[in-house]
């Protein structure tokens, strides 16, 4: 029993911390917005958020209060031991903490509002303590309506151990958006980004400059009678 239950411990290697993690998605998310509501899902490209990348998820209102995953990072993958694309998000919490879930992801988009969760992870034989965030960024769809979102699942500790994991909601937070504002953020700045930390600078090509006209030369009578060839018929 020990054997099987040591092959399912997966050590957790997290490149920063959750609250930097969601900072950074919530500040690219902030820079989309451009004045409007929410940003159109359309809009996100994976190149911008390429260091949350495997924490970040895109799920979709399909009935009140449920949100499904329609693509989801490794991390979340990990976690519960599965592929969780198709799922619901309330999938990965213990089920007296799914309510508070299905509120809050409701609250996202109806309202619409920024949803903030803090988590506690179930512990047991083989599952060590685990914290986390749950960051939910609401978006509109093709179609015009909020009906996805952005957003990412951070967890951390000394290991993720046996899977699934599952969670608790130890604290929410429901900021409703205005529009033309930040949501409390203060200056919105983009996420920095590994692989391509900058994006490449575009260089304008100089002005072109008209070409110096060309003086008319006063030829010489040695070297005019020099142009001139003597064609003979034979």
């Amino acid at each position: 029993m020990t054997r099987e239950i040591d092959q399912k411990v997966v050590q957790m290697e997290l490149p920063a911390k959750a609250a930097q993690i969601c900072a950074e998605m919530r500040a690219y998310w902030e820079a989309l917005r451009m004045g409007r509501q929410v940003p159109a899902r359309s809009d996100i490209d994976p190149r911008g958020i390429e260091r949350a990348l495997e924490y970040a998820f895109i799920i979709e209102r399909v009935a009140p209060g449920m949100g499904r995953f329609r693509l989801a990072g490794m991390h979340l993958n990990d976690l519960m031991g599965m592929e969780v694309r198709g799922m619901p998000l309330t999938a990965m919490f213990a089920p007296k903490g799914r309510k508070k879930v299905a509120e809050a992801t409701e609250a996202a988009f109806q309202n619409p509002a920024i949803v903030e969760l803090d988590l506690v992870a179930e512990t047991g034989i083989g599952k060590p303590p685990l914290k986390g965030k749950l960051l939910i960024l609401p978006l509109k769809s093709d179609l015009g309506d909020i009906s996805r979102a952005l957003g990412c699942f951070v967890a951390e500790g000394a290991s993720m151990g046996r899977t699934p994991r599952r969670f608790e909601v130890a604290a929410a937070r429901i900021m409703p958006i205005e529009t033309g504002k930040p949501t409390q953020t203060k200056e919105p700045v983009r996420p920095a980004q590994l692989g391509f930390a900058e994006d490449a600078p575009t260089f304008a090509a100089p002005p072109r400059r008209p070409a110096a006209p060309i003086a008319p030369t006063q030829d010489t009578p040695e070297e005019r009678r020099a142009m001139f060839r003597i064609v003979t018929n034979d």
